[in-house]
């Protein structure tokens, strides 16, 4: 059977979730729009033998009856280009594309068995799809769903034909997902379990009641909805259940030594540690899959390679290795620019001459010219692309297998639209992912002595895990997850074909921006930018949705073509303007507030759990003192057992109160009354000032101020 459903690029209703018919076989789904559909059957028993109209039929009537459009069709879907005709001349477009079964144990397959059994899945299959193919490229839009099975997925006994061109099925769907990504083609694969006329002489009749079509339906027609993002996913679904699967891979064993042969003796003496599925990896893509080769390979010709009888030494020696670089410091460097590599960064991020706004960023006459805020990233990454990280005592770092993982950037003052700055790197942490190792390195930019700029680079070294290191760190700084709802802005934008070439100018010379043949190395190809989620390709257009909370902005950027999130959970702090021109944050030591909150903290140490049941809050003070911001303190009286520290808070603040030292001192002394102070202006507030009313309890009830 297959089943065909003919798009309307005017609809955006969500997708029904009523089946058509009970009566519905294993299908190659093209197609989406209830409305209108085409249903195809060749008639014939669940052998493939015969053919008749009745059951396209039956199913047609039941959607007409409905308030739908359909069609019905009695081709072979081997014959394919006679399906989809079929569809193009009722409704003139194809939206989604969403077969018999010969039972035999495999010493008694024949021939014939195995050929009908491959021709009508995976050939028909083939055939359909390929007759939509070029009809979906052009309308830059398709939705197609794989049945596959669970015979495919896992064997079945007597089923080893089907078995093969269920699991062909999914190999077809995979490389569609990729090929049809870039057209807006998705392509998933589910693994139904449901009663049909294929199961009706071998399933009880009350678990062909259970396992009705309707109960696949919903989800085969939300992924065939134009809103949906899942692309190269397979399902299982029956019952009413649905679930994900994927491919999973233990961190394996090197079980030869450079100039060596490889025995069996070895795979013997390795085979717990290569079928030990701790710490498993994940592979996603064919370059993350062989990226482990190569890595394989570096560590061989480097003499790394593990023999048998020395496995667990060596595993043991890169775990204290990976250790031993932790808090190493790269020798200190100087980090200069013009206005040239300001103007060539901004280009290579998407500023524009079409914008005005843009004009400050390019154009070094312009009045107020200024550099790009996310330059400072670029100041402080010649401690990756200097070679700095090859010195890293404990590391083998191969460049070409470096990939930009997270990026976290705090700026104290405005970068100078040119000039020279002194960076001071340092390792963080190191965490085994698996399949890969992530190093945490902080920078610290200077302007003479004055910090300017904080960065954290995430660095994910490809195919370099595996040594039993610990997966989080308390050092890392932690991404924050975009709020659940629509999105308060939306920002469009279409990169050049030339962007990344453009964008290494201003610095970032790593040859993974440009060079394909560098690029596939490490499994990525001309990532523009920072990579985050996925990679960027050139003339792609940028979707960036943002939420406001408070002084926080919360961002994620899609590719608009695909769907794919490439930078997610992220976010940027806006400091009000009369921050800006204040200094690096003062340690506090000359201002009265700075012994008052450490009082506070030294009184509720004991009784802090106590206090965040009542309160479950976090308070930001901003403390000011001749109009600019001059330290910052953190009462967080909502995680775990509350804490008193100077600085920001870590995560968001509910409520954020700024006044002045003199001021602060006034409200904990009880002479200046806060709402007093807050009508008047003295005292400023933002985010839920309604929380300010647990302050008295704090500072009263429990610090005993």
């Amino acid at each position: 059977t297959a089943f065909l459903r003919a798009a309307n690029p005017l609809r955006r209703e969500e997708p029904e979730t009523s089946c058509h018919s009970g009566r519905i076989g294993p299908s190659l789904c093209l197609g989406f729009c209830r409305k209108r559909s085409i249903m195809n059957d060749l008639g014939g028993d669940f052998t493939g033998v015969g053919k008749g109209s009745l059951a396209a039929d039956k199913v047609v009537e039941e959607i007409r009856k409905k308030g739908g459009k359909a069609v019905a069709n009695y081709d072979s879907v081997e014959a394919g280009e006679k399906v989809v005709k079929t569809a193009l001349d009722a409704f003139g477009r194809i939206g989604d594309v969403s077969l018999i079964l010969r039972d035999r144990s495999f010493a008694r397959i024949s021939d014939e068995d195995w050929d009908i059994i491959h021709r009508v899945h995976l050939r028909g299959s083939f055939q359909v799809t390929r007759a939509a193919w070029g009809h979906m490229k052009k309308q830059q839009y398709g939705r197609i769903i794989m049945t596959s099975s669970a015979s495919g997925i896992y064997g079945n006994f007597g089923q080893a034909n089907y078995s093969a061109a269920k699991l062909g099925l999914l190999g077809l769907s995979n490389s569609l997902a990729i090929e049809g990504s870039k057209s807006n083609i998705h392509c998933n694969t589910i693994a139904p379990a449901a009663g049909s006329r294929m199961t009706q002489t071998v399933m009880p009749e009350d678990i062909v009641e259970a396992l009705k079509p309707d109960y696949v339906a919903p989800l085969v027609l939300w992924l065939c909805h134009e809103s949906c993002e899942e692309n190269g996913g397979l399902f299982e679904v029956g019952a009413g259940w649905i679930g994900k699967l994927r491919w999973e891979r233990t961190l394996g064993a090197i079980v030869r030594q450079k100039n060596q042969p490889m025995t069996p003796e070895a795979v013997k003496a390795n085979w717990k540690k290569i079928c030990d599925f701790n710490n498993a990896s994940k592979p996603q893509t064919i370059q993350e899959s062989t990226g482990g080769m190569l890595e394989v390979l570096s560590k061989i010709d480097s003499e790394e390679g593990v023999s048998a009888n020395h496995t667990s030494h060596t595993a043991s020696a890169a775990t204290s290795g990976f250790a031993g670089a932790i808090g190493h410091k790269l020798p200190p460097f100087s980090s200069a620019y013009t206005e040239l590599e300001t103007i060539m960064y901004a280009l290579g991020v998407g500023a524009s001459v079409k914008n005005p706004k843009d004009l400050k960023f390019i154009y070094e006459g312009s009045s107020d010219f200024s550099c790009l805020p996310t330059f400072g990233v670029i100041v402080g990454q010649k401690s990756i692309m200097g070679g700095g990280l090859a010195d890293i005592p404990g590391l083998s770092v191969n460049l070409a297998k470096v990939l930009h993982g997270e990026q976290y950037l705090e700026l104290y003052k405005p970068l100078p639209r040119a000039g020279k700055l002194k960076c001071e790197a340092v390792v963080a942490d190191v965490l085994d992912k698996g399949s890969g190792v992530v190093i945490l390195m902080d920078v610290y930019s200077y302007s003479e002595e004055e910090l300017i700029c904080y960065n954290q680079f995430s660095i994910f070294l490809v195919g370099s895990g595996g040594f039993g290191g610990k997966r989080t760190s308390d050092k890392a700084k932690v991404a924050v997850a975009i709020p659940n709802r629509p999105p308060d802005a939306i920002l469009k934008d279409t990169t050049s074909l030339n962007q990344a070439a453009l964008y290494r100018l201003s610095g970032d010379w790593n040859p993974l921006h440009i060079d394909p043949n560098f690029a596939s190395l490490a499994g990525e190809l001309l990532i523009i930018c920072a990579h985050f989620a996925k990679p960027v390709y050139p003339g792609q257009t940028l979707q960036t949705e943002m939420w406001k909370e408070g002084n926080r902005i919360h961002f994620q950027t899609k590719v608009q073509e695909t769907g794919d999130i490439v930078i997610s959970n992220a976010y940027v702090d806006l400091t009000p303007t009369s921050d800006i021109s204040a200094k690096t944050p003062s340690k506090g030591g000359e201002l009265q507030s700075t012994l008052v909150f450490e009082e506070i903290a030294r009184r509720l140490k004991d009784i802090g759990r106590e206090v965040v049941k009542k309160v479950n809050a976090v308070f930001e003070w901003h403390i000011t003192k001749g109009g600019n911001i001059a330290t910052k303190w953190t009462v967080d009286l909502k995680n775990d057992s509350g804490k008193v520290y100077q600085g920001p808070a870590k995560g968001s603040a509910d409520t954020t109160i700024i006044l002045s030292d003199e001021d602060f001192m006034e409200v904990v002394l009880g002479k200046l009354d806060p709402q007093k102070a807050f009508f008047s202006g003295r005292l400023k507030a933002r985010g839920n000032i309604m929380l300010s009313q647990k302050l008295r309890m704090i500072l009263k009830d429990y610090a005993k101020l």
